[in-house]
């Protein structure tokens, strides 16, 4: 994961969640994401860090 002082993130779905636990399912659609390759804009706050933390597996994440 980048290093993120203060900003927004943007978060990418790179892998399926097919193979993934509920819990990791839904927090990838709390953050917006719904299909392969779909990208989200979001505040980097600790509670959206955390998120991607428990999912970073699936996505990857970049400064804007």
């Amino acid at each position: 994961m980048p290093d993120v002082s203060n900003g927004r993130i943007k978060i990418r779905l790179t892998r399926s969640t097919i193979g993934a636990l509920p819990k990791q399912r839904a927090t990838v659609r709390s953050l917006g994401l719904r299909k392969i390759g779909s990208v989200v804009e979001q505040d980097a706050n600790s509670v959206i860090l955390g998120m991607v933390k428990k999912v970073a597996h699936l996505v990857k994440v970049e400064n804007i």
